[in-house]
Formats: structure tokens, C-alpha cells, sequence
């Protein structure tokens, strides 16, 4: 991959990929430091990243794994609630109370159920692309997700906003 393309690339995926890291990890500030950590390592390696499975999913991948490797040591972003305490402003915009509500939703399940839910269902990957890139069997991952849907259609019956769109319902999971 050569400059002009991973710049078109990080143009193209930085916001995509906030999001998502946002809703694996419940912290707009957190996703936004990880995933743009994750770049710096992929420039590093941009050369490379053409022939990887795909760059999107190695990024997305590093910034998980940046965000667990934080979590277990300074426990649970404290850093993040004192910054949101304070009132400093965020360049980004805030979150659509759809998206509040959801994120919500999300951060009463497990760790791992939330993680297979957002690969699955708001980065559109298959079962086996969520196997492949967390690690797990594809049965177990129709296992989080059909437990991930079952604790999240309540909590979200009252969201009118997500019915329909983040959470559909899928054909053999």
C-alpha cells in the first residue's frame, strides 16, 4: 500500500472504525485513542496491510486489543470518565441518543458477546469472518450472538430508532 493509498484508506475507515470500537468498548474517547493508535502500527506496516485478510480488520482487531491491554491496566478507563467530568470538549459530535441507548444496551452483556454482536451485526461481518477474527468457533459465536439478541431486545423494544437496522434478525445464526 503505498502513502496516498493508506492515507485514502484512513480517510475512508478512521470514522467507520471509531464507531465501531465505540460500541465495543462503550467509550467515544477510548475507541477514538485506540483506533488511532492502530493506525500509527499499520503505518508501520503498510506495505503489508494489501496483503493481509483485509487492512479495515487488522486495524480493527489492534485497537481491540489496545483497548483490552488498558482496560487490565488501569481498570476500566478512569481516565475517560475524569476527562468527561471535567467538560472538555471532543471534536466529535455527540452521540445520537439511539446510539446512547444502544451503547447502553450493549455494555450489560458480556465482554465477548458484545464483541461478536458489533463485529456481526454493525460491521456486516459473517459468522465465520467473526469466528476468524476473534478467534472462536462459528458455533460459538451463533451462540453469543443468539444470547446477545435475547438480552438486548428488551432493553431496546422502547428504541424505535435501532428496530430494523443494527439489530436484524439473521437466517440460520
Amino acid at each position: 500500500m503505498t502513502d496516498e493509498e493508506f492515507e485514502e484508506f484512513y480517510t475512508y475507515s478512521r470514522q467507520s472504525l471509531v464507531g465501531q470500537l465505540y460500541l465495543m468498548t462503550g467509550d467515544l474517547y477510548e475507541a477514538q485513542d485506540v483506533v488511532q493508535e492502530a493506525y500509527v502500527r499499520a503505518w508501520t506496516r503498510r506495505a503489508r496491510l494489501d496483503r493481509d485478510a483485509g487492512p479495515e480488520a487488522w486495524i480493527r482487531t489492534v485497537a481491540w486489543r489496545l483497548a483490552i491491554s488498558r482496560w487490565r491496566r488501569r481498570g476500566r478507563s478512569l481516565d475517560a470518565w475524569r476527562r468527561r467530568a471535567s467538560g472538555q470538549a471532543d471534536s466529535a459530535p455527540a452521540p445520537e441518543p439511539g446510539t446512547v441507548a444502544l451503547v447502553a444496551a450493549l455494555r450489560r452483556l458480556s465482554e465477548r458477546q458484545r464483541r461478536v454482536a458489533v463485529l456481526h451485526y454493525v460491521c456486516d461481518l459473517s459468522v465465520d469472518q467473526v469466528a476468524a477474527e476473534t478467534g472462536i468457533s462459528p458455533g460459538t459465536v451463533k451462540t453469543h450472538l443468539h444470547r446477545a439478541r435475547a438480552a438486548l431486545a428488551p432493553q431496546l423494544a422502547d428504541v424505535s430508532e435501532l428496530s430494523g437496522g443494527v439489530l436484524k434478525e439473521d437466517q440460520g445464526v
